[in-house]
């Protein structure tokens, strides 16, 4: 957890939070549209300015009397944000003035007895600056014009909100990266509630409605000595079941939040069995060359006992061939059950995908291949003098043959099972790469 001072950002839904967030943080990392309500987890990502670190936290639009299910989690979870900040960001908009629920806001936070600044947003143009001067009726002695958009302004209010912040506050991050753990799968399996679960906080918004996540929510934490960056992404839904603006971009964040993992946990719903997209959203870790789990959730209740696990697994495998070196765990992400041996596979497979075997125990192994085994479709009988590990993350081997061209996909396949039986690699994928040795 980041001991980091916190900077919050708050307001009403559209007014430009997620763009603020964005240019502060330095990179397109919240989702930012004209559909409002774009954002509805808390965002936060280490920010620096003039040499001063600090963490900053993007929130979902704020509706204080909204009770419907998701604008009340949504202000809960501003609310954790704001009890844990060291200064607040009120953002409104200054081409709409001052609307009452933006008064409301305003009220409530000024009871929290915290740093608060008003950054008036939407003032794209210097002649536009007046537009500030009507929430002075607020009473915040500190008030800023800004575009976020164009980045104007945004310099004199990070000079006042980061007044406060030593340069020194926290030594700088290790050079060692956290393992990123993606968590993947379709609407409403419970991916953010196993995220909670992992965290042991209540870090994403969980409902029944299906969507609920849209922006990828991280948490980094530390166990046994690692550190891992869990990212909670948007459930994956086939292109043609995406309407709204948010949901499209929300599913290619979550296929970007993919590639740049080491680890998916695909989370699979155990009470409506294994749907076509499951397997087409375990296509795309596949693909990625991540590293696997299939997380099966909700497995709790009567009837699921060891010898129904049994049969769940044989279909699965049935349905998802290319992924039979991913191991599966049962959980019940409400309940917590099972959840340390989901920590224990986590363990097993990052310990497989970084693993290196030397070259000679490489070629010790390739003694004991029988060639005359090996599947080929050419007239002459394949030969491969030696076997080297390049890299890891995933395994990569380089096999060098008596053959030019890439190794018939059969033989591949050949050697990635052998390659498995002696070394294991659990859950992740096995890459074999080929050069003729003239």
């Amino acid at each position: 957890m980041s001991t980091l001072p916190k900077i919050v950002i708050l307001g009403r839904p559209n007014v430009g939070k997620s763009t603020l967030f964005n240019r502060i943080a330095g990179r397109r990392r919240a989702l930012v549209g004209n559909e409002p309500g774009m954002t509805r987890d808390r965002l936060q990502a280490v920010a620096e300015w003039r040499g001063k670190r600090f963490e900053l936290i993007d929130t979902g639009g704020i509706v204080p009397q909204d009770q419907e299910l998701i604008p009340s989690e949504i202000l809960r979870q501003a609310w954790v944000a704001i009890q844990k900040a060291s200064h607040l960001i009120l953002v409104v908009d200054a081409r709409e003035g001052i609307l009452p629920l933006d008064q409301e806001l305003a009220t409530l936070l000024r009871r929290e007895d915290k740093p608060l600044s008003l950054a008036v947003n939407k003032v794209d143009l210097p002649q536009h600056a007046p537009l500030a001067s009507e929430f002075e009726a607020f009473g915040f002695p500190d008030i800023y014009p800004v575009s976020a958009e164009h980045g104007l302004g945004v310099d004199v209010l990070l000079d006042h909100v980061t007044a406060e912040i030593s340069s020194s506050e926290e030594p700088a991050p290790e050079s060692s990266e956290p393992v990123k753990i993606a968590i993947i799968g379709r609407p409403n399996v419970g991916k953010s509630t196993l995220l909670n679960r992992l965290v042991n906080q209540e870090r994403s918004i969980v409902t029944p409605v299906a969507g609920t996540t849209r922006d990828a929510v991280e948490e980094e934490i530390e166990r046994d000595g690692m550190r891992f960056q869990f990212v909670d992404t948007a459930g994956i839904r086939r292109k043609g079941k995406t309407k709204l603006l948010a949901e499209k971009l929300s599913v290619i964040q979550a296929r970007k939040h993919l590639e740049r993992a080491d680890v998916a946990l695909l989370v699979m719903d155990a009470q409506e069995g294994i749907a076509a997209l499951d397997a087409h959203i375990g296509g795309y870790a596949h693909e990625s060359n991540r590293s696997v789990i299939l997380v099966i959730n909700k497995w709790d209740g009567p009837g699921k006992g060891p010898a129904a696990a049994r049969e769940y697994t044989e279909v699965l495998r049935r349905r998802m061939k290319f992924l039979d070196y991913a191991p599966v765990v049962f959980i019940s992400a409400l309940k917590g059950q099972r959840i340390e041996s989901l920590w224990q596979t986590i363990a097993e497979v990052v310990a497989s995908r970084n693993q290196r075997i030397p070259t000679g125990a490489m070629n010790a192994f390739l003694k004991e291949i029988d060639f005359e085994r090996l599947p080929t479709s050419r007239t002459r009988p394949l030969r491969i003098y030696y076997l080297t590990q390049a890299s890891s993350s995933p395994p990569t081997f380089i096999a060098f043959t008596n053959q030019a061209g890439k190794l018939h996909f059969s033989v591949e396949r050949f050697m990635v099972n052998r390659i498995r039986e002696k070394f294991g690699f659990v859950g992740t994928p096995i890459v074999i790469r080929s050069r003729s040795k003239k």
